[in-house]
């Protein structure tokens, strides 16, 4: 590999644009300075090359006589070669390192991609020394954030631990029930504040270990401990206590008659006793009990691999392999998912000649959450005065930004569910209202800082558009992954555009409030958090799925009607499958379920 760079190294310095194959005039001590090395370790370096065949060393004898070094590898076709070969090998990294040092002027990068796109999809493929493994290779648009239950937040993070790890109970969205997970039966009282669940026998992690209440019981302490970001599904636990092996029960200090409804969601997932002694090394590598045993987490590449002895019954997939691509590569899409899901051997539909419009399986629903705009009520400025937030809601038309555009941004929203925009009865404000409501504000004219991350990147152009038109300054901020998830740069802003995937439905709405590391709960002031928090209690109390709607929907009004939050719109999930292709839908965080997947061979 060392070597194979040397050659891209001294090609760019000294191939100057000439003919393959024909000499170019260079010193040993040339060379050597090309390469950061003396002029002993250049004659080895050009050794090497020699010896592998790709470059030519002719040393000048005598005076007057110049050395000649004859490169024999086109650069783009070795570079391509080279970034292909350590793909296959799972260094998706390097491959993509090597494109951008090297790949300037050449069109390797492109045709590595175009090479890539042929690999994503389903395949049969020689995986670990197993052999026709059948696997699911798919481009994602984003880096992990964490695998912490404890500090789940974002979509793509709950789903993958969805798959690594399991949880006591979980919620089917076919039945519209929660059914078994980990435990196999459990109880509440009468109050709602005594909850009793019995282990299943001969759950294993994938170390071998079996699952017992001592890491049910350690996994909920952790969870309510100080300083964890997901702490609020614990804040009225009093105690949780293992009453045998397989038998676990939790005491709450008020009533919560949807407690097993948060024990379906992702930060609940199960972790082993004390991580299994290692600490933050844990973390490099986590293990769970889940369908898929993590066995490559990079910020390239992660590599799941089937968990054959699942209690639950083993995936028909052998192995997911998910590439992260880089930024410069990343579609204009909040949602993160591959458009298209290829077939074995890497078939295209434009070469096998089926049409993904027609032929190919299309997939694809109505996201269940909103996009939305909120002000940081914990920040002065004019983002505290509602006349302000006002005229920016009747300037900010969801109906015309569906219109502009378009894309996965499929309903405009008023609200968090989308059953619930369709109901509402929306009034366009027309343009001197705007401007006389603008007037009243009394806005002086001062920037507003709009802070977005980078997947939020068009529908902050458009907002900041729209705000300007009618004389609002806004200093737009495109964040990256790291500077999103910056305390800092999210108290910078006054206000932002954030999603909600309701993947665990009423447990992610209060998520929404109580999460200490959600946008919208930072940017509630303490006064208005603590308005909610007592509407949650109510809510969670109640003896009925409407009076608790009901409750909640208390909180969406006062939210929308004061302006702290501006719904936008509800997105789209689609994508198209070869015909091969069985088993695919959607998880509750929007993602491919991993586990129902299977391959038919077309014939």
């Amino acid at each position: 590999m060392l070597a194979a760079e040397r050659y891209l190294t001294l090609y760019d310095r000294f191939e100057g644009g000439r003919a393959l194959g024909e000499p170019t005039e260079a010193t040993l001590e040339e060379l050597a300075e090309a390469l950061y090395c003396t002029a002993r370790n250049a004659k080895l370096v050009l050794k090497r090359l020699e010896e592998e065949g790709l470059v030519a060393w002719m040393p000048g004898r005598g005076r007057g006589n110049r050395s000649r070094i004859v490169f024999h590898a086109d650069k783009e076709d070795f570079l391509f070669d080279l970034a292909t070969t350590k793909a296959e090998q799972g260094d998706y990294r390097l491959s993509f390192e090597l494109l951008s040092t090297y790949g300037a002027g050449t069109d390797a990068k492109t045709r590595f991609i175009d090479w890539l796109n042929v690999r994503f999809g389903y395949q049969k493929e020689t995986v670990r020394g197993r052999t026709d493994c059948d696997t699911l290779r798919i481009p994602v648009y984003r880096q992990v954030q964490t695998l912490d239950p404890g500090s789940a937040n974002f979509a793509f993070d709950g789903h993958l631990m969805y798959h690594i790890f399991d949880r006591l109970v979980t919620f089917d969205e076919s039945l519209g029930r929660i059914v078994p997970g980990v435990a196999h039966a459990w109880s509440s009282d009468p109050a709602g504040m005594e909850w009793t669940f019995y282990l299943r026998k001969g759950v294993h992690f994938h170390d071998g270990r079996e699952l017992t209440s001592e890491d049910v019981v350690f996994t909920f302490e952790r969870l309510r401990r100080t300083g964890v970001p997901n702490r609020w599904m614990m804040r009225s636990l009093l105690r949780v206590d293992a009453l045998g092996p397989r038998t676990v029960r939790f005491s709450l200090s008020r009533p919560n008659r949807i407690f097993d409804r948060y024990l379906c969601a992702a930060a609940a997932s199960i972790l082993p006793l004390d991580l299994r002694g290692v600490g933050d090394a844990y973390w490099r590598l986590p293990v769970g009990t889940g369908a898929f045993r993590l066995v490559t987490l990079s910020p390239h590449r992660i590599e799941l691999i089937a968990n054959t002895a699942y209690y639950a019954g083993r995936p028909f997939l052998d192995c997911v392999d998910i590439v992260i691509m880089p930024e410069d590569c990343r579609e204009l899409s909040t949602t993160g998912m591959p458009s298209v899901m290829r077939a074995p051997d890497g078939e295209d539909p434009a070469v096998d000649g089926l049409d993904p419009g027609t032929d190919w399986q299309a997939l694809a629903r109505l996201c269940n959450g909103c996009t939305m705009l909120t002000w940081n009520t914990n920040k002065d400025g004019w983002q505290q005065n509602e006349a302000l937030r006002k005229a920016v809601r009747m300037m900010l038309d969801p109906v015309a930004m569906q219109a502009d555009l378009g894309g996965e941004r499929a309903l405009p929203a008023y609200g968090i569910r989308a059953e619930d925009s369709l109901k509402y009865i929306a009034k366009s404000a027309a343009e001197p209202q705007i401007r006389e409501t603008l007037r009243l504000a009394g806005y002086d004219g001062a920037a507003l800082r709009l802070v977005v991350h980078e997947k939020y990147e068009l529908d902050g152009r458009w907002i900041a558009d729209r705000l300007e038109r009618f004389g609002v300054n806004v200093e737009l901020v495109v964040a990256d992954w790291k500077q999103a998830v910056d305390p800092a740069v999210v108290a910078s802003g006054d206000f932002t555009v954030s999603g909600i995937v309701l993947a665990e439905d009423e447990v992610c709405e209060i998520d929404l409030y109580e999460h200490e590391a959600c946008l919208t709960s930072a940017y509630l002031n303490a006064t208005l958090k603590t308005w909610i928090v007592e509407r949650i209690d109510r809510a969670l109390a109640a003896y009925s799925p409407e009076e608790r709607r009901s409750h909640m929907r208390e909180i969406e009004n006062r939210l929308r009607e004061e302006c702290y939050i501006i719904f936008l719109h509800h997105r789209r999930l689609s994508t198209h499958m070869h015909p091969s292709v069985r088993g695919a839908s959607f998880s509750p965080q929007g993602w491919i379920d991993f586990k129902q997947i299977w391959l038919e061979k077309v014939v």
